[in-house]
């Protein structure tokens, strides 16, 4: 039976002019992954990744320490982020403080939260940003082609919401566990999920083996 492996970005830019863009630390998390499916043994016939930069360098470095750069790869937008400044401005349209002390960081995440769930109920529409019930739809495509198309393993690349979307669609989730599940999610985590002509079924969750040794638990991230 196949797996899809669903990876978040490494670490990107967060506080930065540019956001999305990985930190060397990213890059380096995602080279570390690919080293940890090649020992693994793991061979994967296919890839569908976002358009963002962020995630498509992170599949560069995950294929890059993988062995394998020229895997076949379909460039899915469906998978693409949530403009998380236009969450948070149809909430709270005042300019917020840079996100550079814990306070800050607080804030920016407790407004996201809530702009995610008003986003989801329907009751913000987020400047320049699909409704939640097209950007759903998108990953729920991504998720129909694999089960569609996969005979062996599936690589992909996204973001947390996304990838906690695509939680959502499995398990059945209600928004706002959506929501939380997002907000845990680390960076270069791999979620697995079993997939048939019929569905897919969760394996694992928001895991980071190439990450938790002594030298690299420092390495593990959420943004």
């Amino acid at each position: 039976m196949p797996t899809l492996f669903l990876v978040r970005h490494g670490q990107a830019s967060f506080g930065a002019d540019d956001y999305d863009c990985l930190s060397p630390l990213g890059h380096r998390q995602c080279g570390w992954l690919g080293e940890y499916f090649r020992a693994r043994g793991l061979r994967f016939e296919s890839a569908l990744v976002g358009t963002l930069k962020r995630q498509t360098q992170s599949l560069a470095g995950v294929l890059a320490g993988l062995g394998e750069p020229q895997l076949p790869t379909l460039s899915w937008p469906g998978l693409n982020e949530y403009d998380s400044e236009a969450v948070i401005r149809s909430l709270h349209p005042a300019p917020l403080p840079r996100p550079d002390s814990a306070e800050a960081v607080r804030q920016h995440f407790r407004l996201l939260r809530d702009g995610l769930a008003g986003w989801m109920a329907g009751e913000l529409a987020p400047a320049g940003m699909p409704s939640y019930v097209d950007f759903r739809a998108g990953v729920a495509g991504a998720l129909a082609h694999v089960c569609r198309e996969a005979r062996g393993d599936v690589l992909l690349v996204a973001s947390g919401g996304p990838i906690s979307i695509a939680m959502g669609e499995v398990l059945g989730l209600a928004p706002p566990m959506v929501v939380e599940l997002n907000l845990r999610l680390r960076n270069s985590a791999v979620t697995e999920f079993s997939v048939s002509p019929k569905g897919h079924r969760l394996v694992s969750f928001n895991a980071v083996p190439h990450l938790e040794t002594p030298e690299r638990r420092g390495a593990i991230t959420l943004t």
